[in-house]
C-alpha cells in the first residue's frame, strides 16, 4: 500500500499547514488566542489524510478525506477573515489562500479517483 508520506495531497497539505501557522504567527497579540488557535487547527488537514490512509478500508479513508476537505473550507474562512481585519501580511494571506485552493482541489480529485476506482 505504500506510505501516506508519498501522497502528493498529503505533502501539499503539509505545506498548507506550515503556511497557515506562518499567518497565525503574524497576527496581533489580541488575536493570538482566538483566531490564531483556530488557524493552528490547519494541522488537522494532513493529519486526517494520514489517519484515513492508515485505516483498514477505503471507505474509512474516503471519510477522512471528506473531513480534510471540509477543514480546507474552514481554514479558508479563517484566513479570509485575517485579510478582512488586516491582521496579517497580505502576500502571505494570498499565498496561503492559493495553497488552500490547490489542496482542496487535490483532495476532491483524490476522492473522485477513489470513488471511480471502486465503480470500475
Amino acid at each position: 500500500k505504500g506510505d501516506y508520506k508519498e501522497l502528493k495531497v498529503w505533502n501539499k497539505s503539509m505545506q498548507l499547514a506550515a503556511s497557515a501557522y506562518e499567518v497565525a504567527r503574524l497576527l496581533p497579540v489580541e488575536e493570538k488566542f482566538a483566531l490564531a488557535d483556530q488557524i493552528a487547527d490547519a494541522v488537522s488537514i494532513p493529519s486526517n489524510i494520514a489517519e484515513g490512509y492508515g485505516r483498514q478500508s477505503e471507505k474509512e479513508f474516503l471519510q477522512f478525506l471528506f473531513i480534510a476537505r471540509g477543514s480546507t473550507f474552514e481554514l479558508e474562512t479563517q484566513i479570509g477573515l485575517c485579510s478582512i481585519i488586516h491582521a496579517s501580511d497580505e502576500k502571505k494571506i494570498t499565498d496561503t489562500l492559493n495553497l488552500i485552493q490547490e489542496t482542496g482541489k487535490m483532495i476532491t480529485s483524490f476522492i473522485s479517483f477513489l470513488k471511480n476506482k471502486d465503480n470500475q
